[in-house]
């Protein structure tokens, strides 16, 4: 799963990294026709329901049948609030879709096929289960580990950062919705609007299944066109999420300053000393 990320980049810094045009802050916008884009502060502890940048695909210009436009940076709330959501709290529950299954539930399928983006991030978070005898277990989830709820209770958790060895951005594999407020009467007022996302889980490649059995999907640049593309069909986007390119990762034990969304400081993505025999900080 991914349930806590590091975004530290500006919108100019991010826009060089993705291979953006300039966008002014602010610039005005259709609220119901596209997404804001507001300079967010370095957050290194990003948990749902923060706002975060997504680089979404480009728009038709004009006719839906014209020419696209460029690619572009957009700010959206973590967590997924389908637009048929009668509240939008639901998104706290939706942060994740699993990769087998977002092209069939209903809240994440029709976003899949039209509406996906790119989460830049510094590094992801993951937690590895101690247990009480010192030994470790990879953390699961409660979809497929029907203990899921006793194992975490009864273990502590040792905080992971996996993230470039490069110091590249991550482009987390996402996907977007635009909700209605309907306690907000003027369409054109931009709080009548929410656009929300979620990032898109798979199962662990094996050198990071001793932490967790589910990571986020990652994509690579040059799957960055085809992600984006509206067009791209089942086969391409399928082909995509098993494209996560690990052996560019490297795995650092981070403070357990990380567990609380209270603390957020650069120095959560440093390494903390020895991580022992068994668990180099680097596993390639």
């Amino acid at each position: 799963m991914c349930g806590r990320y590091a975004q530290s980049r500006n919108v100019h810094q991010l826009q060089l990294a993705f291979g953006l045009p300039e966008q002014a802050i602010g610039e005005e916008e259709d609220p119901r026709a596209w997404p804001p884009l507001e300079e967010l502060e370095p957050d290194y502890n990003i948990s749902p329901g923060r706002p975060v940048h997504a680089v979404l695909g480009p728009p038709p210009q004009g006719a839906d049948e014209g020419p696209t436009g460029p690619r572009s940076l957009h700010t959206m709330r973590w967590g997924l609030v389908p637009s048929w959501a009668k509240d939008r709290n639901i998104g706290y529950r939706m942060i994740n879709a699993r990769s087998e299954t977002v092209a069939d539930k209903p809240a994440f399928r029709t976003a899949y096929r039209r509406r996906r983006c790119l989460l830049p991030a510094d590094a992801y978070y993951e937690w590895q289960l101690l247990n009480r005898d010192g030994t470790a277990q990879a953390s699961t989830s409660p979809v497929t580990d029907p203990e899921h709820r006793r194992r975490k209770a009864k273990a502590a958790k040792k905080p992971f950062s996996i993230h470039y060895s490069d110091a590249e951005p991550l482009a987390l594999a996402g996907i977007f919705e635009r909700w209605r407020d309907p306690e907000v009467q003027d369409e054109s007022d931009p709080a009548a609007w929410l656009w929300s996302c979620a990032v898109i889980t798979t199962e662990a490649a094996p050198e990071l299944a001793h932490i967790h059995e589910r990571m986020p999907v990652v994509v690579p640049a040059e799957g960055w066109s085809a992600w984006l593309d509206p067009r791209s069909g089942p086969d391409d986007l399928a082909h995509l999420l098993g494209e996560t390119p690990v052996d560019r990762f490297e795995v650092d034990e981070v403070s357990t300053d990380v567990n609380s969304i209270k603390n957020n400081r650069p120095d959560l993505l440093e390494p903390v000393g020895d991580t022992g025999p068994d668990q180099p900080e680097t596993l390639f």
